[in-house]
């Protein structure tokens, strides 16, 4: 028997190499008869995947969702590196690390001044003197996979790597995967307040270190208000809610180094010598289940799920840095104490229906909230940040107030609830993506949902007719 996955994968390359579509999706639907029909569209109408149900229509693919850190005062203090100081400390450094080794270690020679310029071209950022000033002495160390892995376990890239690092990794604002407020956007303050910019990447940070395991070591360019120019800071795949805070510079790493094998704080493996890795945990501070009696005033974001009884909040204004707030299948009465809170991800059931509480939040940026009562969106109008907004669990007798939300760029409704925006002609002007949230919407209702929209499906292709088995007899 033909495996018909294999033969709708085949289709979706056919259709991908003939009309250029990239993704391609398809909905197959089958009768017991044998009956099918067959809808084929390119991948600006998806079905949800993960926990979520439905459609999502992307209007806008290039749409990039800003990032916190863009929005924090930047840093206005002196580099604290040196770059003779540094250039002292790591020829010290080499020269402790050939006693314990028993012979020199051979690295790259040195980047020219020329070369440094350049590759400072490229980036479109200066270097750090301190790391400038390692460069003058040896240009990495080492190459390919073949590395000293000088800077605690992480092997220092060359210019010409450090720029092709940086230029596979822009570091800029992130599209919003999946178009769910299921999103990965909130950034958690992993470093000390206000030193590293709240961002998951950013332009100014300059890889110039590696594990080999997509983690990295960066020097900050562009630090918040209370950082450093040439910061050093961790970065990588473990950090994608934010960066970890390492050093003030370059210099400072080095001391800690000098010091670390001066307290023989190392292991000599073979030919390498490991120093302690940090101890400093990437992940924010979090809970899961219920609100504790003593609230941690580190908490940034905590999902409370199951709850029969209504989840009072208050105990969580002493949480001053809450960015994520989830009520998982779980109600409360009242949002007065999100009002003070940095709340930047709102998940609820409401009961009464007030959003008052909400009025001009400077930071809600995503809201996906289901009410037992009906209620009124007015005060959202004031929330300035809001991005992302489901109601497909919601009660709104006044779907039109959305046309006056003055960024939003995703939202959530059933198929009545859209009929009912669309009739009004009252669509937010800003939307970039759109989600058709009934869980037995069809791919059909989903083409139409788009068309409406302004996305034009004229080229989808439908096709109907029975299946046949092997012998012909018409039954599946």
């Amino acid at each position: 028997m033909p495996n018909p996955y294999r033969e709708l994968m085949a289709l979706g390359e056919a259709l991908r190499m003939d009309r250029g579509w990239d993704p391609v999706s398809l909905e197959l639907r089958c009768r017991p008869s044998g009956e099918y029909r067959l809808v084929v569209f390119h991948g600006a109408v998806t079905r949800v995947t993960g926990g979520g149900s439905g459609f999502h229509v992307i209007l806008d693919g290039d749409y990039r969702l800003p990032q916190p850190g863009r929005h924090q005062q930047p840093g206005t203090a002196a580099p604290a590196g040196a770059p003779e100081l540094a250039a002292a400390r790591f020829r010290a450094y080499l020269q402790r690390r050939a006693e314990i080794l028993g012979h020199p270690e051979e690295l790259p020679p040195p980047a020219t001044p020329a070369a440094i310029d350049e590759a400072e071209r490229r980036l479109g950022r200066r270097l750090p003197a301190d790391l400038r000033a390692l460069y003058l002495i040896a240009d990495g160390d080492g190459v390919g996979y073949d590395h000293r892995y000088l800077f605690q376990g992480n092997a220092w890239l060359s210019l010409e790597s450090m720029v092709a690092e940086h230029s596979d990794w822009s570091g800029g604002d992130r599209p919003w995967y999946g178009w769910d407020l299921e999103w990965d956007s909130v950034v958690f303050d992993t470093a000390p307040a206000d030193t590293v910019r709240r961002c998951g990447a950013h332009p100014g940070w300059l890889r110039f270190a590696t594990g080999h395991d997509g983690n990295f070591l960066a020097v900050d360019t562009d630090p918040a208000r209370d950082g450093r120019p040439g910061q050093i800071i961790h970065t990588g795949r473990d950090y994608d809610q934010g960066p970890v805070y390492a050093e003030d510079s370059i210099t400072s790493l080095l001391g800690m180094y000098l010091e670390l094998l001066d307290q023989g704080a190392y292991e000599k493996e073979g030919d390498h010598i490991e120093l302690p890795s940090p101890t400093s945990d990437p992940a924010p501070q979090r809970i899961i289940g219920e609100i504790p009696d003593e609230v941690p005033p580190t908490l940034q974001a905590i999902h409370i799920n199951n709850t029969t009884d209504l989840v009072d909040l208050t105990p969580l204004t002493a949480a001053t840095h809450l960015r994520l707030l989830h009520l998982n299948r779980s109600t409360t009465a009242d949002l007065t104490p999100v009002r003070e809170l940095p709340v930047e991800s709102l998940r609820l059931t409401l009961t009464g229906g007030d959003l008052t509480p909400l009025e001009g939040h400077p930071r809600l940026t995503a809201l996906a909230l289901n009410t037992t009562a009906p209620v009124d969106l007015t005060p959202l109008r004031t929330t300035h940040q809001l991005r992302g907004l489901d109601l497909s669990g919601a009660d709104v007798p006044d779907l039109t107030v959305l046309a006056d939300l003055p960024d939003l760029r995703f939202l959530s409704l059933t198929a009545r609830q859209w009929t009912a925006l669309l009739d009004e002609g009252k669509v937010p002007p800003t939307l970039a993506a759109a989600r058709l949230a009934d869980a037995d919407a069809t791919f059909d209702e989903a083409l139409a949902l788009a068309a409406r929209l302004g996305l034009d499906t004229d080229d989808a292709l439908r096709a109907t007719g029975t299946l046949q088995t092997a012998d012909g007899d018409g039954s599946p």
